[in-house]
């Protein structure tokens, strides 16, 4: 509605700007000429209202073009950040952060532009190209001829230029989001930048892909240059030839004075539109690449349940039978099958690279499992025919590197609650042996972490992450290795508060740290990607297996 209220407005402009030639050639050739000066002080009351009408059309149109511009914009960023959030896991860790934030602020910006700049602008360029040439063949068919000549040619070379254009905005863009990427990159990792000493070499990876990105542009600006130049020195000669043709014709007497002029007047409206033409063919090519860049976001497949997916609550054993999964054509895992009883707790070991978390992603459905691939169970379920709310509502995950977002120590670890519970708050942080911890802090749970956890040390905002699970009180509780930045000590009173506030969840702890395993009741070693072992701690150290060599060396058994 405001895009074609300002095309409305748009027209009126046009048109209160069409009429004023008129009026001037009335003044020449009526009031001047005739020297009915009587009459002139109405003609110029004339122009000044028809200017006038045109600027209060002209503000109109402006304001409601603006406010369509960045309603259009909102649409298009909330639309763009729901399409992100519904990505699969897979999605994500192939495209990079920089990138995608440069497509939904660049790209975004270059439609917007193209459609409150130029595509507004075609209704009212359509109307005075279409105008000005009616009211210029009514003057003289043969000076709208000379003025006419130049009009195809502008247009031709706006098409021959649109692709050569198109192709250089494309190469920007995406060394945009490069850039956008490096430095997203090194702003998230500052502190191991300068842990490593790693400023130079990171400055100088940037100036030189900015320097890319710079000439990059440098080449789009001199193709840009081309085209601008040719078509001003096209729009140069055609007004010099109707300037000079219709001056002989004035002089001979075929046209007034006034209406020379006038159509000098109509000429000058003429140009501008010929010349935003080309100039909307030519952006249009950079916001198709834009409108192209989005799409591949719009149209990639969200994560999405299967038609005869079911909600429940999942609880009971967790099998996995004949599981077989590959990232980018490399195998990760193959052919694995294993039983996790409900309410057990089951420790999965294994060097890295191993399959470890690729097997809790699969549980999650983070990573989806091909056809064929095997199936994984929960309470005789299989996850693939159940829904993804009831999967995730039913596990809970704690990451090795937990992410926190800026905010508070209690809005960190309530962040699955709609509304905090003090209460439960201070139940979970016990167990997650942060209460002595947060007590420490000046503002207690008030304490701002920063973004990403800045403040807060590797094994403080591992045990947030706990926290955080133990909210949601999940029927399963997955800790991928979840413990590795915390002390043993801590480690083993954690393990024991758990143990004790969830009897009844079935827990499965990834870890390297055998003493986080030990008293599993079920214990998994993984080796390429295969089960190798597996059963009690006693009964696997007495194959003498994978598991045996670990204990011994991480107890100096040898």
């Amino acid at each position: 509605r405001y895009f074609v209220t300002a095309w409305f407005f748009s027209c009126l402009v046009s048109i209160f700007n069409l009429i004023n030639p008129k009026v001037i050639e009335y003044i020449i050739d009526d009031i001047i000429a005739l020297k009915k000066m009587d009459r002139l002080p109405m003609a110029v009351g004339a122009i000044i209202l028809f200017a006038a009408l045109a600027a209060i059309c002209r503000y109109i149109f402006r304001y409601m073009n603006g406010k369509g511009a960045e309603h259009f914009v909102k649409t298009m960023r909330d639309s763009l950040y729901e399409k992100i959030e519904r990505l699969p896991f897979s999605w994500h860790n192939s495209n990079s952060t920089g990138d995608i934030i440069q497509r939904c602020t660049s790209d975004v910006e270059m439609i917007k532009n193209f459609l409150a700049e130029h595509m507004t602008n075609l209704v009212r360029i359509t109307m005075l190209i279409v105008l000005s040439v009616a009211f210029m063949l009514r003057i003289h068919p043969g000076l709208t001829l000379v003025s006419g000549i130049f009009i195809p040619i502008i247009v031709l070379v706006s098409f021959f230029f649109h692709n050569s254009i198109a192709g250089a905005f494309r190469n920007v863009d995406e060394m945009e989001g490069r850039l956008s990427a490096v430095a997203q990159e090194n702003l998230t990792g500052v502190r191991v930048v300068r842990a490593f000493g790693r400023e130079k070499q990171e400055l100088d990876k940037f100036v030189e892909l900015n320097g890319e990105y710079c000439n990059t542009w440098t080449k789009l600006m001199r193709l840009l240059s081309v085209f601008w130049a040719g078509a001003d020195l096209i729009g140069g000669l055609q007004v010099l030839a109707v300037i000079s043709f219709g001056a002989y014709l004035c002089v001979d007497g075929s046209i007034l004075p006034g209406q020379y002029v006038r159509f000098v007047l109509y000429n000058s409206m003429l140009t501008w539109p010929v010349r935003m033409l080309g100039r909307v063919i030519s952006e249009m090519g950079k916001a198709g690449i834009s409108m192209d860049r989005l799409r591949y976001i719009m149209n990639s497949e969200t994560e999405k349940d299967s038609e005869d997916s079911r909600i429940q609550e999942l609880d009971g054993d967790i099998v996995f039978e004949n599981v077989s999964f590959s990232y980018e054509n490399e195998a990760t895992i193959s052919n694995i099958s294993f039983t996790v009883k409900k309410g057990e707790t089951v420790g999965i070991l294994g060097r890295t690279g191993s399959g470890k978390s690729t097997l809790m992603y699969l549980l999650e459905r983070l990573y989806p499992l091909e056809e064929g691939c095997g199936r994984i169970t929960i309470g005789g379920e299989d996850i693939s025919k159940t829904g993804l709310s009831s999967i995730r509502n039913s596990i809970g995950m704690v990451l090795q590197e937990p992410y926190l977002f800026s905010g508070t120590l209690e809005e960190n670890i309530a962040i699955t609650q709609n509304k905090p519970d003090e209460k439960k708050i201070r139940e979970v942080t016990k167990t997650a042996m942060l209460t002595e911890t947060i007590e420490k802090l000046t503002k207690g749970y008030d304490t701002y972490v920063g973004e990403r956890g800045v403040t807060l040390s590797g094994g403080q905002k591992q045990r947030v992450a706990i926290a955080q699970m133990l909210m949601r009180k999940p029927k399963i509780m997955v800790f991928d290795d979840s413990l590795s930045a915390v002390d043993a000590e801590t480690d083993a009173q954690i393990r024991a508060a758990l143990s004790e506030k969830a009897k009844e969840a079935t827990m499965i702890i990834i870890a390297h740290r055998i003493s986080s395993i030990i008293n599993a009741d079920h214990i998994i070693v993984l080796d390429s990607g295969r089960v190798a072992e597996e059963g009690t701690h006693e009964q696997l150290l007495e194959k003498g297996g994978i598991y045996s060599r670990i204990y011994k060396l991480q107890t100096n058994g040898i």
